[in-house]
Parts: structure tokens; sequence; C-alpha cells
């Protein structure tokens, strides 16, 4: 009995069990079938024999075919009414006509091109239907005088930061933009202009192509350039994310000749989603377009796919129930522009359309005042049969390596050290100049002294072997060094100014002479600025002490004498001292004799009291002090004692370090300080070979006869050491620059 009540139980659940899952079957069934769908037209107007209007549909379609797969609860479905604009700004017109007026369409997705997009964008302004368009970028497609105009890509405007920021990390001065020869090939070049100009770069032409340039044609004129050495070492090319974004589309042989060019293009996250679609996409349009082998998805796809998807969520939320057009009035001779009426719904689709935003497969889906915000674009490298990412570029930021949480709260920054390595074209790491002076152009002739001393300056290095000459020193390292700084390369060679043997032209004034007379375009040396010299040459700002030094023997005054020890004071203080140390001691015996019998006791021995006691607080300060404490009993004589030992301390300190000074440190004093005690002696006085001092000593009078020449630190000392007496000098007058470095020399 009991087991035919559980047998009961259990058949009874399972029949309850079948009946629940047919009922929720019959519901799951029949719901879809009660459910009106509102189908709304949307026309998609672009160039279908182009790689853009093929990518672009397969895009748009597969984005609706994903939107409605994850949302078939949505009541509203697109329906895609295509055209194509023949690659024609007519052809796009005439497109955009049909569907306003034929299919009453309540968007159009297109058309592909910035100047198929102008007129067609007036047609939507006048049947009030939104222009969603993911390819137009040209700046003069504005959204503020264009209302219906919904730009899903970026405007070309938004990338000029990224090149400007790239110029500004390099340093390069001049730029020379390459565009299409009409008002939309010249949009962002305005823009361009400004941002460059803002970092004192200039540009000093532009090179255009005509609109009416074929395919081939520039493909020749790519190919020119590169025959005529435009794409070797020395050479920049950056190029917009419109060439960028379809690298993947182009012949290999154009990117063969595009090796070592920078390109920019918006960054987009690499996201799980994004690899899944690819995939899929590829497939797909492989299928489709069997004869395009290797198709590559690039960002206006992206951009594609999330337009789509924008528009079917508007569609949605506006909730379209009548997507019929208001007819206008029409007259007898009324044209095929004025026959098409408004749309109902098209102010509200373009005011939710404006509002959408999602994480789409290009990123953040967000549209302000009409255009698609950008974030962040990549700088990239053309490398062999593809490109490499070497850098990043944000508003926030500038240029960095990677986007991660480190480089998010970096300063701005336009550092060349944030970009990874790139190959340059001529296949080379080392970054360009900007531009080159050709290399069968005249070299810059740099004259150089040509001497025997002061060889730290500049020494000239004949070498035999190869007839050349090597040119050395602290003036040339320095030149080297700023001409490597410049934002170009500017070709220079070194010319000593020599005689054929070998030895020195002339005088200083005569090598800076030589520029004035062309012979020279610049001088290098440790040459004086000097009022007759500015002249007839122009001066860079020095870079040593300029002005003239006289340089005589010294003599040590350090006194050989025994008594150096009186010497810290003068006798007056001397004395001073004395009779302070004698007062010191009777104001103590006045105030302890008569109570003190240390200070009691015949006179001679309270004399002898009164000097030892205030003596011997200047020999044994500390040990002294203490014991005339214990000695002394009256209170107000230790005050006294406690005064005079400060007095002490500070008496003995101060002729201590003084004294020691003088047994320690050199007492050096020139042997002449004034130049007329020289010309008044008839002293023999030495200048260096070549200097404008010879000119400046026979001003003063000196005669010539009395002037020794020297070439050299070596002979400088020579000189010295044999005195004015015999055949030597007291005293030379040199240049602050070789004193300076005489003086290092003999120390």
């Amino acid at each position: 009995m009991r087991r035919s009540t559980e047998r009961t139980q259990r058949v009874f659940s399972l029949f309850l069990t079948l009946c629940i899952l047919s009922l929720r079957l019959w519901f799951g069934v029949a719901q879809p079938q009660n459910t009106t769908l509102i189908p709304v037209n949307v026309g998609v107007v672009l160039d279908m024999n182009q790689w853009m209007g093929k990518m672009g549909l397969s895009c748009i379609s597969m984005a609706l075919s994903d939107f409605y797969a994850s949302h078939d609860d949505y009541k509203t479905r697109l329906v895609l009414n295509t055209r194509d604009s023949k690659d024609d700004v007519v052809g796009a017109a005439a497109a955009a006509l049909d569907l306003l007026k034929n299919v009453e369409v309540q968007a159009i997705l297109g058309p592909g091109t910035s100047m198929q997009a102008d007129f067609v964008i007036d047609l939507g302004n006048k049947s009030r239907v939104p222009i969603i368009s993911f390819s137009a970028t040209s700046p003069f497609l504005s959204s503020i005088r264009s209302p219906y105009f919904v730009r899903t890509t970026q405007n070309d405007s938004s990338q000029v930061r990224t090149i400007r920021a790239i110029v500004e990390a390099f340093g390069w001065r001049e730029v020379v933009p390459i565009c299409v020869d009409n008002e939309f090939g010249e949009g962002i070049m305005s823009f361009l202009a400004d941002a460059l100009q803002e970092i004192n770069t200039r540009i000093p032409y532009r090179s255009v192509i005509p609109p009416s340039a074929t395919d081939d044609q520039i493909l020749a004129r790519s190919f020119t350039t590169k025959e005529v050495g435009m794409m070797s070492e020395g050479y920049v090319w950056i190029m917009t994310d419109a060439v960028t974004n379809s690298l993947s589309s182009l012949d290999p042989s154009v990117i063969d000749s595009m090796q070592g060019v920078l390109g920019v293009k918006p960054y987009v996250p690499r996201t799980k989603q994004l690899q899944n679609f690819s995939i899929r996409w590829k497939t797909k349009f492989q299928q489709e377009n069997p004869s395009i082998l290797n198709a590559e998805l690039d960002v206006f796809g992206l951009w594609a796919y999330d337009a789509a998807t924008a528009l079917a969520m508007a569609v949605e939320r506006v909730g379209i129930t009548n997507s019929g057009f208001q007819k206008a009035n029409i007259s007898g001779n009324s044209t095929d522009l004025e026959t098409f009426g408004v749309s109902q719904n098209g102010l509200k689709l373009l005011q939710v359309l404006r509002k959408t935003s999602f994480a789409g497969l290009s990123g953040d889906f967000h549209i302000i005042d009409g255009q698609l915000q950008s974030l962040a674009y990549q700088i990239v490298n053309v490398i062999g049969t593809g490109r490499k990412r070497v850098g990043l570029w944000t508003m926030k930021n500038g240029i960095v390596r990677e986007l991660n949480a480190t480089t998010a709260k970096a300063p701005y920054s336009t550092s060349k050290a944030n970009l990874g390595s790139i190959i340059w074209p001529g296949d080379t790491m080392s970054a360009p100049k900007g531009w080159v002076i050709p290399t069968t152009g005249k070299k810059l002739k740099i004259g150089v002294p040509m001497k025997d001393g002061f060889s730290e300056f500049v020494k000239v290095t004949p070498n035999p072997d190869t007839n050349t000459t090597i040119v050395t020193g602290y003036c040339i390292d320095l030149f080297d060094a700023i001409m490597a700084t410049l934002p170009y390369a500017v070709p220079y060679e070194y010319v000593p100014f020599s005689t054929p043997d070998g030895k020195p032209a002339g005088t200083y004034n005569d090598l800076v002479y030589q520029v004035f007379l062309e012979n020279f375009d610049a001088v290098v040396g440790d040459t004086t600025i000097i009022a007759n010299r500015s002249q007839y040459v122009d001066f860079t700002l020095p870079y040593t002490e300029s002005g003239v030094s006289i340089i005589v023997p010294i003599r040590d005054n350090k006194s050989k004498n025994a008594w150096v020890f009186l010497r810290p004071l003068t006798w007056d203080l001397w004395v001073t001292s004395f009779f302070s140390f004698v007062w010191i001691g009777f104001v103590v015996w006045v105030l302890e004799h008569r109570i003190n019998e240390d200070f009691r006791g015949p006179p001679s021995h309270q004399t002898g009291m009164i000097f030892w006691f205030s003596f011997s607080t200047m020999i044994f300060i500390s040990i002294s002090c203490a014991r005339a404490e214990e000695k002394v009993v009256s209170n107000l004589a230790r005050f006294v004692v406690i005064i005079w030992c400060f007095v002490v301390l500070i008496l003995t300190q101060s002729y201590t370090a003084s004294l020691t000074s003088m047994l320690t440190v050199q007492q050096l004093q020139p042997t002449v300080t004034d130049v007329r005690e020289l010309i008044k002696r008839g002293e023999f006085v030495g200048y260096l070979e070549g200097s404008f001092v010879l000119g400046l000593l026979k001003q003063l009078n000196f005669d010539e006869s009395k002037l020794k020449v020297y070439a050299s630190s070596e002979e400088c000392d020579d000189l010295f050491t044999k005195g004015s007496e015999n055949g030597g000098i007291a005293a030379a007058f040199d240049e602050i620059p070789h004193k300076a470095l005489h003086k290092a020399l003999s120390f």
C-alpha cells in the first residue's frame, strides 16, 4: 500500500512537470508570432566598387545582426536600402535624393567621402533626415552649420595636435604639407598651420595633388619620390590617419616605397569583443568577396559598425510608429529637390542619437556637438610589410609609450624619449634633422688660428699621410656641440689660417678680416671681441670672460724674524693688555687682602701675588680660573675673576688664530702694481704672438724695443725666469682666458 502511494506521487509529479514545460514552450513560440515588428527604412550610400564601401556595408550588416540577436525584444528593425554612389559626387546626391523621395528613409549612413557628403548633408537638412557618416573627415563639414549631420569618425583637425607633438619632439623647424588641391583636401591645412606656428615651425610651401589625379598618377608620384632620393636618409614623412588607416588595403609595392614613414591613426583598445568580431568579419567578407585576398579590417569599418549600432539604439528609443514624410506643397513647375517631404521623426531621432553613448568596437562611443570625440592617437612606423606602434598621444599626457595607470598620472610631455625605436627612411636609426643641405652643396669654410702655444683652445695637427688636418681643442668642441644641437644638418670643414709651409698666415685681426673678405664663412677660436673687429664682422655671445690682464711675478713677504710671535697684536694693544692684567690683579688684591690670608704677608709677597694671579689666567685659562675662584673669598672678587676669564679667553683665541695664519699662509704680493711703474723703470714686458695686445701696449706708450713676444705658456715662463735684467720680462700682458690657462698650468 505504501509503495503504491509513492508510485502514484511520482507519476503525478512527472505529469505536472511535463505540463509546465509544455506551457512554457507554447508561450515561448506563440509570443513572437503575436509580436508586431516595426520596419524602419534606413539608407546606405557608399561606393560599392571601392574598398571602403564594401567593408563599410559588411560591417553595417553585421552590426544590425549582432544588435538584434542580443536585443530580440526590441520592436523596431532597421531595413537597409543600399545605393551605389559610383564614386561620384553627383551619383551620391542622386542616390540620396532617391532614398529621401521614393523610400522616405529615416536616416542615411554615408556617403564615403567628404566631397560627396557636402551636398548630401544639404539634402538631409532640407528633409530633416540625419546624415550619419563614418568616413567623411573634412573639418569643413561642420555639425554647427549642418545640424542634421552626425560624424561618427574623427575630424581631420583632431590629429594635428598629434602631428605637432611629433614635430616638437624632434625639433623640426620646417614642414611641407602635401594635400589634394580642393577645399576638402586643404581643410586640415589651416589647423595644421596654426598648430605648427605655436611651436615656431614654418611651412615654406605646400605640394598639391590635382583632384582629377587617378590612383595610378598618385602611385607614380610616390614612386618618383623614392627615385629622386626623398625616401633616403635625412628625410621625414608623416602620414595622416586617412592614409595610415588604409595601409592594409594598399599594394605591397606601395608599402615597400614607404619604408621608414611615420603615421598617426586613432587608438582603438584591443578587446576580446573586437578580436572575435575581426575573425567573424574576415570569414564573412572573404565569402562575399572571394576576389579580395588578405582583407584586413580597419578603423573605418569599426566606426561603421558603431554608427549602425547607435542608430538602431536611437530608433528604438524614439519608438517610431509613423515613418511617413510630411508632403510639401508641389506646384506644376517644381523640381525634384522640391518634391520630397520632411521627416516627422527626424528631429527626435537626431536628439536621441546625439545623446547615445556606449562601449563600441572602436572604444567609447560619445557624440558631442555632432562629432565623435577623440581620446588618443597611435604613432606608427612603416616597417617591412606592415606597421609598428612606437607610441601614443593623448590630450592629457602628450606622447607616451603605453597607456597605463602610471602614464595616466604623468604630466603633459612631448619628449621623444617616450617613443620606441624608429626606423627612418634610408634604413637608419638616427633621427633626421628635418631638412638637409644636398651632399653636393658647398660646405661652410670655418677658419681656425694656426699657432704653437695654448693648444688647449685650438690645436691644428697636420696628417701628412692623408694630406688633411685634424683640429681639436676647447673652442672646437664647443662649436661642434652647438652645431649638433641645430634642428638641421649643416656641413662644414675647418680650414687653418696658415701659409703653405704650415706657419701662421697673420694675426688674429688678419684672421677675422678673412670673414669680411669672404675667404671664410666663419672663424672659430680664442678670438676676443674688440671694437675695431666689430666694424666688419659679427660675433656670437662670448663663452669666456673677455678682457686684458697683467701677469707679474710675486714675492713672499712672510717674515723670518724670531720675534714674529709679537706681530699678531699691535704695540698699543700689547701695552693695554699688560696694564689690564696688572689692574685686574690689583683690584682682586684690594677686595681680598683684608679677609683672605693668601693675599697677606710682606709687600713683596703681595706684589708677586697680584702679578701671578692675573697673568696665570692667560697661561692656564681653564685651570687657573677654577683655582682663582677657590682662592678668592669675596663674591665681588669672584664676579671680577669670571668677567676677566671671559676677556682673556677672547684675547688668547684671537692671538692664536692670527699667529697661526702668519706662520702657515704665504704672504704673496705682486712685484708690480702699476703699469706706469713699468714704463718709468724701462722694464721689458711680453705679449702673445698675433694678439691685439701689441696695439694696446703701443697705445699705453710702451717703447716698442721693450716689448717681447712669446708663443706659448712655456716661453712666457722662461722669460719670467730670466727676468728683465737678463733678457727676460718683468710683466706680461695677455687676454684673461690665456691668463687663466697659464695660471692653471703653472700650478
